[in-house]
C-alpha cells in the first residue's frame, strides 16, 4: 500500500512539474533583468538585441532597441504618453485586422510603462493575442510580448505573472530618464497673479477699516 501511495505521489508530482514553466533570471542589459524559460534565443543586430522563448502556453519575446543618439529628451509627462500613443498606432498598424485592447499605465520601480493588448483576426478559428508592456527611456526602448490564442486565455495565468512581475531595474533609473519635468507641477502665472491680487485687496480692506474705526470720536459717559 506504502508502494502504491509513493508511486502516485511520483506521478502526480511529475504531472504538475510538468504543467508549470520553470523561469530563471536572464539580464537584457546592465539596467534591466527579467525572467524567460530555462531554454530561450538571443539576437543581436544593429541597435536591437532580442530575447525569444516558448513557454507552455504562450511565446515570449523581449525587444532592446537603442534610441537614436541624437535622441531629443522629453521634457513632460504628456511628450512620453505621446511615444506611448505611436508606438501602438505603429504596432496596430503592422496588422490589417488588429485592434487594441485592455489599454492601461503601469509603474515598474520609478518608471512609468504602457500596458495593452493587441488582438488580431488571421481568418483562423481563433484569435491571436500579444500582451505589450512598453517601457521608454532616453537611451533605449524596452518592449516586453506574451504571444497566445484567446483559446488558452484560460491557461496563461500563471506563466503571464511569471514573466511580466519579474521585470526588475537597476537603482540608477529613475523617472527623469524618461522625461525632464518630474517635480511638482508648476502654477500657472495667472493663477499666482490672480492670488496675489486676491491677498492685496484684503489686506487694503483690513488697513481701511483701521483707519476709519481710529478716526471715530471716543463717546464717553456723562457723570451723573
Amino acid at each position: 500500500m506504502k508502494k502504491i501511495l509513493l508511486i502516485f505521489s511520483l506521478i502526480l508530482a511529475t504531472q504538475i512539474g510538468f504543467g508549470q514553466t520553470i523561469f530563471k533570471p536572464v539580464k537584457i542589459d546592465s539596467l534591466v533583468t527579467v525572467s524567460l524559460p530555462k531554454i530561450y534565443q538571443k539576437k543581436d543586430t544593429l541597435n536591437q538585441t532580442t530575447f525569444t522563448s516558448q513557454g507552455l502556453y504562450g511565446f515570449m519575446v523581449v525587444i532592446r532597441q537603442a534610441n537614436a543618439k541624437n535622441n531629443t529628451p522629453l521634457k513632460k509627462e504628456k511628450d512620453l504618453n505621446k511615444v506611448f500613443n505611436d508606438y501602438m498606432k505603429g504596432v496596430q498598424a503592422q496588422v490589417t485586422s488588429g485592434s487594441i485592447m485592455n489599454l492601461g499605465d503601469t509603474t515598474i520601480g520609478p518608471l512609468k510603462a504602457k500596458v495593452f493588448t493587441l488582438q488580431a483576426d488571421n481568418g483562423g478559428t481563433s484569435l491571436e493575442c500579444r500582451k505589450f508592456i512598453l517601457l521608454y527611456t532616453q537611451d533605449v526602448t524596452y518592449t516586453f510580448e506574451y504571444y497566445y490564442h484567446n483559446t488558452t486565455a484560460y491557461l496563461i495565468g500563471d506563466e503571464l505573472h511569471g514573466f511580466t512581475s519579474s521585470i526588475k531595474l537597476s537603482p540608477d533609473l529613475q523617472r527623469n530618464d524618461q522625461y525632464l519635468e518630474t517635480g511638482p507641477q508648476k502654477k500657472s502665472p495667472i493663477v499666482m497673479y490672480a492670488g496675489g491680487l486676491v491677498i492685496i485687496i484684503i489686506i487694503i480692506a483690513v488697513v481701511s477699516r483701521r483707519r476709519r474705526n481710529a478716526k471715530k470720536p471716543v463717546s464717553r459717559k456723562k457723570k451723573a
